[in-house]
């Protein structure tokens, strides 16, 4: 382990002892809140304004969808929509559930479902991640109690899509208000209703009483929540420590070792489908002349760079390196023929030479979280002659600088909205839309390929092909699989999830 490391392991595991020794900690279930923090609040708490992860938390627990995934067995149940039936490959009916309410009241119907995406379609919507949606063409309401949902073109995994990223707004509510007014004070349907939104500090809930009794997530058990934005990891650590919260994630591999050793706090480690990559700018918009637009620069970078040693040394416990670029549960995702590239400076010098970039060049890198990974990549890049600088922002300002063409390579991280489908990743980045950085033909026409057929072994043989191209290409280079550390009180019965989906709602105190 770094000497770095191992300095700031002994320096918190003495600010820790303390701090307990000051400020034993406190039950969380005296009030009978749960106060939850994490480093980044989303830019809107829509959940079709935004594409943090804070964000898709806060929309599974306050705002339901049309079907249900069970995490158990991967099955869809019924949820708002209490059946469903594809009439042919492009239309798809389903019964909308009666007796919901909104959290202000508000009957939920069909015309909330026809409203709330045929809005989210438009260009005036201004939707995050437009991948989420743009597979359906329009939604109209066919009965009392029952729409109609038109697709573009086949697109097998509609179900998936309608049990994750497309939660259903109040129709009249947000006309009213409109997406500012609804951004201050949301409605939805879930199982905690939001009270109150304070922009830079996080969010207050409560247990929405009239939520139905029989949804599949269950009454919750906790009867407030409340969201806070702590950027700092060890003022996160301080406050678990002492009380001020009970549960934070994303703790360093180092921390969470110290934690393990703390009374009345409890440390999960959990593999999130959240993968780490490098995007590289191939057309050259950050920068004229851009080394990028050579392959074998794209390849040299990702022959320069050790990422075992990273999962090894700073993710540790259940990461795993990725080769393809998306995660490995998720449908359509394979490795299988995609080239490799293990460590090896030795080559990534020789194809820079070839390159004709023997004595290196100067670039910039932009991330937005993990800013030790992002300082391992300069370090790897910096022993093979490439001087990168490190950009750190907010992510709804890094997103927007790669999307302008303002930044080289993308130091970016994705959970794919807990979609287990290959088409909520790559179709998200290699589609043609706007987080492409290269627009390639070849591989945006396979991708579609991949989504529309209806054939599952077609959509396989798409998706490799595509799979392929990119890491042939070096378009991208897939880092890790997330390994994810949760620390909490000990009072509070917490399970983690793949989907890297915290479930407040089933959880309770001890």
């Amino acid at each position: 382990m770094p000497l770095r490391t191992l300095t700031r392991a002994a320096t918190l595991a003495a600010s820790l002892a303390a701090l307990m020794a000051a400020h034993p900690a406190l039950a969380g279930k005296a009030d009978d809140t749960l106060v939850y923090a994490s480093d980044s609040e989303p830019e809107n708490v829509s959940p079709y304004h935004n594409s943090a992860r804070e964000g898709v938390i806060l929309a599974r627990n306050c705002w339901d969808t049309l079907l249900y995934r069970d995490p158990k067995d991967g099955t869809y149940k019924p949820m708002l929509a209490t059946a469903w039936t594809w009439v042919d490959d492009t239309t798809l009916d389903l019964t909308i559930r009666e007796g919901v309410v909104f959290h202000n009241g508000d009957p939920l119907g069909p015309e909330d479902v026809a409203f709330t995406f045929n809005y989210v379609l438009t260009p005036e919507a201004r939707t995050v991640t437009r991948q989420n949606v743009d597979w359906m063409k329009s939604v109209e309401v066919t009965g009392p109690h029952s729409v109609r949902i038109h697709l573009k073109a086949p697109f097998p995994a509609a179900l998936e899509y309608l049990a994750g990223p497309t939660p259903i707004f109040p129709a009249n509510y947000f006309k009213k208000v409109g997406l500012d007014g609804f951004a201050k004070a949301p409605v939805g349907s879930g199982p905690y209703r939001i009270t109150k939104v304070d922009s830079g500090r996080g969010v207050s809930m409560e247990r929405f009483d009239k939520y139905w009794a029989e949804s599949p997530l269950g009454k919750p058990k906790i009867g407030k929540l409340q969201f806070r934005v702590i950027p700092d990891g060890e003022s996160r650590m301080a406050e678990l420590m002492t009380g001020g919260v009970d549960w934070i994630w994303r703790v360093p591999s180092d921390q969470a070792e110290q934690l393990r050793a703390a009374p009345n706090i409890t440390v999960l480690n959990s593999e999130t489908m959240r993968v780490g990559f490098l995007q590289f700018d191939t057309l050259g918009r950050a920068k004229e002349n851009s080394p990028l637009k050579d392959v074998r620069v794209r390849q040299a970078i990702s022959y320069a760079i050790d990422r075992k040693a990273m999962v090894d040394n700073l993710v540790r416990g259940a990461s795993r390196v990725m080769n393809a670029l998306c995660f490995v549960d998720q449908f359509g995702c394979t490795d299988q023929g995609v080239m490799r590239y293990p460590y090896d400076p030795a080559k990534a010098k020789a194809l820079l030479k070839e390159a004709g970039y023997g004595n290196g060049f100067e670039i910039d890198l932009g991330a937005y979280r993990e800013r030790d990974y992002a300082e391992a990549v300069i370090g790897y890049l910096g022993a093979v002659g490439i001087k990168a600088r490190l950009n750190y922002l907010r992510y709804a300002a890094f997103r927007d600088a790669l999307r302008a063409g303002k930044t080289s390579i993308g130091y970016q991280t994705w959970g794919s909205f807990s979609v287990l489908d290959v088409s909520a990743f790559d179709g998200v980045y290699f589609r043609g839309g706007e987080e492409d950085l290269t627009k390639d033909p070849q591989v945006i026409a396979d991708l579609q390929k991949g989504d529309g057929s209806t054939d599952p072994e077609t959509r396989k043989a798409a998706y490799a092909k595509a799979l392929q191209r990119i890491a042939a290409e070096a378009y991208a280079l897939p880092m890790f699989s997330y390994s994810t550390n949760y620390a909490f009180t000990s009072d509070l019965n917490f399970t983690a999830q793949p989907d890297e989906v915290p479930r407040f709602y089933a959880a309770s105190w001890k």
